[in-house]
């Protein structure tokens, strides 16, 4: 038995073990019965799912019959740029949204967050349009500012502490 799919060898060994960890997480909040869900049920489910779901994907990666003569389907390299964009987005998000009042840094709420988020994952892209990641940012912003503040009234900062009275 050999394997087919480097690609999904991998993706399905990933899927599992962040979906154990998700699920041994959630085993350390209260979990509950199917009728009376805890805090912990839900992260649980879908940790157990995705932990399934990942553990499909590894064994569709191996060739049972010994039939797959191909190329392996061969992982390649890894995208570094993007890889280091997207998580920097995020961290940089994280920040803006809340600040680190340990460290001094005030907060700059959700919609300077979002616009940052929007822009920082953008260039770890090939091609950067100005003009469309910044009509993204706006949209995204002011979508994200109607459902999370006005529907559903979520108490967060959404302007920066200079701005607030």
């Amino acid at each position: 038995m050999q394997i087919k799919s480097q690609k999904d060898f991998v993706a399905g060994l990933l899927f599992s073990a962040i979906g154990v960890a998700f699920a041994a997480g959630a085993v350390t909040y209260e979990v509950g019965t199917g009728d009376r869900m805890g805090p912990g049920y839900f992260p649980l489910m879908l940790g157990l799912i995705l932990a399934l779901l990942g553990l499909a994907v590894t064994l569709t990666a191996f060739d049972w019959k010994g039939q797959y003569r191909g190329d392996r389907d061969p992982i390649g390299r890894i995208a570094w740029k993007p890889l280091i964009c997207i998580i920097a987005a995020n961290l940089v998000f994280g920040v803006l949204l809340v600040g680190l009042p340990s460290v001094g840094v005030p907060s700059m709420g959700l919609l300077v967050a979002i616009v940052a988020l929007v822009f920082i994952a953008r260039l770890g892209g090939d091609q950067m349009h100005w003009l469309e990641t910044a009509v993204l940012a706006a949209v995204l912003a002011a979508g994200c500012y109607l459902v999370f503040i006005k529907a559903l009234n979520l108490q967060m900062p959404v302007w920066p502490w200079f701005m607030v009275d």
